[in-house]
Formats: C-alpha cells, structure tokens, sequence
C-alpha cells in the first residue's frame, strides 16, 4: 500500500489522454492502454510527481466531499493496482 508522504508519479512513456474516439480517458503506455472511469482520471489528474499520497487525497477528499480515510483506500487500491502492471512509480 502506498504510503502517505510517498510520491507517485507516472514513469517516463506513460500519460494520461484523451480518447477522442470513444470519448473518455485512457492511460496509456508502450503497447499497452487501460480505459479511465471518471474516478481513475480524477485520482490520476492529482498525480503530478511531486504531490505525496496524502495530499493527493486531502485533496480529493476536498474537491469530492468525502472522508479522507475512504478517499485513501480507494485512491490506494487504485494506484497500487496500476503500480503492480508498472503504470505507476512511486517514491519515498
């Protein structure tokens, strides 16, 4: 689990773009792509490289209204997840 002073940041080749045939988001990297909901693309609009998880979802949680704590394991199993197929880098 990512903790909350970590950074997440998205590794070099992989972004964030519109899909502008489908409509929507996709995150995509070499010869890979995973098709964002509303909520992945608003976790992944935070993710910047140099805000820590906690901010991420103190932020979150003040934009959505929503506890911080449910915020972050949402945020948290989200990002892991993407963590695990190497869409996503995260530092101490």
């Amino acid at each position: 689990m990512i903790g909350p002073g970590e950074v997440p940041r998205l590794p070099r080749g992989v972004r964030v773009q519109p899909d502008r045939v489908r409509g929507g988001w996709v995150l995509l990297a070499p010869e890979r792509a995973v098709t964002l909901d509303a909520v992945g693309q608003a976790i992944l609009a935070e993710v910047d490289g140099s805000r820590s998880f906690g901010e991420i979802c103190a932020r979150l949680a003040a934009a959505f209204g929503a506890p911080e704590a449910q915020i972050a394991e949402d945020a948290g199993g989200f990002l892991n997840a993407l963590r695990e197929r190497l869409f996503l880098e995260v530092s101490p």
